[in-house]
C-alpha cells in the first residue's frame, strides 16, 4: 500500500470506518500474524493474541501520535498484546527443565550458514513457551533484561535464567541436528 493510501485508510479507521478497518487488517494481519505466532503456543492462540491486538489498534488509534512508522506502532501493539495473553492465561515460566547443566559446544565445523531462516525460526517455535517469550523479546524484539522483567512480571535474574536456557535448549537442537547429518553422510 503506498503511503499517501495507507495515511488515508489510518484516517478513516479512526473516523471508525469499518472498510477502511478491514483493509488496514487485511494489509497488516499477515506480518502482525507472523509476530503473534512467535509468541504463541499456536495457530488458535495466535489468532487470539492477532484479534485481540486489531481490537485494540482500533479503539487506541488515536495513541497513535505519528512519530516512528505505523507498523512499528501496531507491531508493538500485538506485542503487548501477546504479552497481555499471557499474562491473563497465567503462563508458568520454567526455572528448572531437563535441559543438562553441561554446556555442549557446537563442532567446531557446524556450518550455520547451512541452516535456513525457517529451520531456524521453527526451532525457536519449539522452545518452551517461557524460554521462547523472552528469547523473542530480547534476541529479536532487542529488549533488555529490565524491560522483559517490568513486561513479564518477573525478576532480572529469571528473564536472564529464561534467556540462558533458551540459548541452552537451541544449542542442543543444533547440535543433534549436526549429529544427525553426520550420521546420513557415513551413510
Amino acid at each position: 500500500m503506498e503511503p499517501a493510501k495507507l495515511l488515508h485508510t489510518w484516517k478513516e479507521c479512526l473516523s471508525n470506518n469499518r472498510k477502511a478497518q478491514s483493509e488496514l487488517y487485511q494489509y497488516f494481519a499477515p506480518k502482525m500474524y507472523a509476530v503473534c505466532l512467535r509468541f504463541a503456543e499456536n495457530a488458535e492462540s495466535a489468532q487470539d493474541i492477532l484479534q485481540n491486538g486489531f481490537i485494540k489498534v482500533f479503539s487506541k488509534g488515536q495513541n497513535f501520535e505519528g512519530k516512528g512508522s505505523l507498523e512499528g506502532w501496531i507491531r508493538k501493539v500485538m506485542l503487548n498484546s501477546a504479552i497481555e495473553y499471557y499474562r491473563k492465561n497465567k503462563t508458568v515460566f520454567q526455572t528448572t527443565d531437563s535441559i543438562s547443566e553441561d554446556h555442549h559446544e557446537l563442532p567446531a565445523d557446524f556450518d550455520m550458514h547451512s541452516l535456513g531462516y525457517k529451520d531456524l525460526l521453527n526451532m525457536i517455535k519449539e522452545l518452551p513457551i517461557g524460554y521462547r517469550t523472552v528469547f523473542n523479546l530480547y534476541a529479536i524484539e532487542g529488549y533488555n533484561h529490565k524491560e522483559i522483567a517490568e513486561m513479564l512480571d518477573m525478576s532480572e535474574g529469571t528473564s536472564k535464567s529464561q534467556l540462558s536456557r533458551a540459548r541452552q535448549w537451541l544449542k542442543e537442537k543444533l547440535k543433534k541436528m549436526e549429529e544427525n547429518i553426520h550420521e546420513r553422510s557415513r551413510i
